[in-house]
């Protein structure tokens, strides 16, 4: 029986597929052997953002289409680049586009589009999708799920370890060294949502490369000191979000009378800031240093960033995940491929000390490929 999967996900950046073959060799060891990121047509991304709580269902049920689409091109591109053929794929993991995640309302909520069917009438293989419901229904949060990989790969006998992915959402997964202790993890904020959606507003381009706009600008303390105070950076764990909470409305909601006194360029620079801060604090609070931090994402190329990271966590190495040879943007389309494995052997997904879900549940569901 194949030990091949790919892993696909577009994250909260909307920008692009990110997709992953991987081989697990031994049994549980997860190797990603080809992966490919293909880009979103814009008008498939202007479609994607302009989706919230009040948008059509003809307009969502259009986009579920075209996400498949879209995830099932990534896949072809993948087995075209690596060489293989889609009889050897044993599984896709289809993440899939959230949309729209409450994990805190009632009843908790999260949508992710991309019709699973449709993924796997164009590919033929069988499709694991809809990750994240099944954990909410067990009283979970639903995210980050990511975690259970992140031990696999990452956690050492004798060595404390943070996974700081920066994607969208800054999340964490904390991976003491002493093996008998629990992993934990939980969202703590924003990473590249508000400064990437700043961008877009002042600057051509969906991105700061590398950082430079953030470096040449100039922390603003009070815009940061009122950003820093939101609720959500006190909350307890288990805890999750999104860009439907943390956007430039909601920025302009808290700070409204002190962003009309900041240059695009300082508001950049705290953002940055306010990323950098309430994911140091996130790390201290929960294991203490020294200790390594191992960040991935897209974040993981900022280089500013990882500067404000390294100044807030003095006691800490960072680094990118790619120092241990994994790729720090392609981590979550491992995961998934990691999670349609453990579905199909019927092993639980979730990691209850990091979503909050009563008990061990399966998470996703079948679509079967070709006959």
């Amino acid at each position: 029986m194949s030990n091949l999967y790919i892993g696909l996900i577009s994250g909260t950046s909307m920008d692009a597929v990110d997709a992953a073959l991987v081989a697990f060799d031994p049994p549980r060891r997860a190797q990603a052997l080809a992966v490919c990121s293909s880009a979103l047509p814009e008008s498939l991304i202007t479609q994607l953002r302009a989706i919230g709580p009040q948008t059509p269902l003809a307009c969502v049920a259009r986009a579920d289409a075209a996400v498949a689409d879209a995830f099932a091109g990534a896949t072809h591109e993948l087995l075209a680049t690596s060489g293989h053929r889609r009889e050897q794929i044993r599984a896709i993991g289809s993440h899939g586009q959230t949309v729209w995640h409450a994990a805190d309302a009632c009843p908790a909520l999260s949508v992710q589009i991309g019709d699973p069917n449709r993924l796997a009438e164009r590919t033929g293989i069988t499709v694991v999708a809809d990750f994240r419901r099944r954990d909410l229904a067990a009283g979970g949060q639903g995210a980050p799920l990511a975690s259970s990989l992140h031990a696999e790969l990452f956690r050492r006998q004798g060595a404390d370890t943070i996974v700081l992915n920066l994607g969208g959402i800054a999340n964490i997964t904390l991976l003491p060294g002493n093996t008998a202790a629990d992993i934990t993890g939980f969202d703590c904020g924003p990473a590249n949502t508000l400064m990437d959606a700043w961008c877009r507003r002042h600057r051509k381009g969906n991105f700061d490369a590398g950082g430079a706009w953030a470096a040449a600008g100039i922390l603003h303390h009070a815009l940061l000191e009122r950003l820093i105070s939101d609720a959500f950076f006190q909350r307890p764990a288990p805890k999750s979000t999104g860009p439907e909470y943390f956007n430039l409305d909601w920025m302009a909601s808290r700070a409204a009378d002190i962003l009309a006194d900041v240059s695009p360029g300082n508001v950049q620079t705290t953002l940055a800031e306010l990323t950098a801060l309430t994911a140091a604090r996130a790390i201290r609070e929960s294991l203490a240093g020294p200790a390594e931090v191992l960040v991935c994402g897209g974040g993981a190329h900022n280089r500013y960033l990882l500067t404000r990271l390294e100044a807030n966590l003095p006691e800490y190495h960072v680094c990118s995940t790619v120092e241990l040879g994994v790729d720090p943007d392609f981590i979550e389309a491992i995961a998934f491929a990691w999670l349609a494995r453990c579905r199909l052997y019927n092993m639980a997904g979730n990691v209850l000390t990091v979503t909050g879900a009563r008990r061990s549940v399966v998470l996703g569901g079948i679509y079967a490929g070709n006959l």
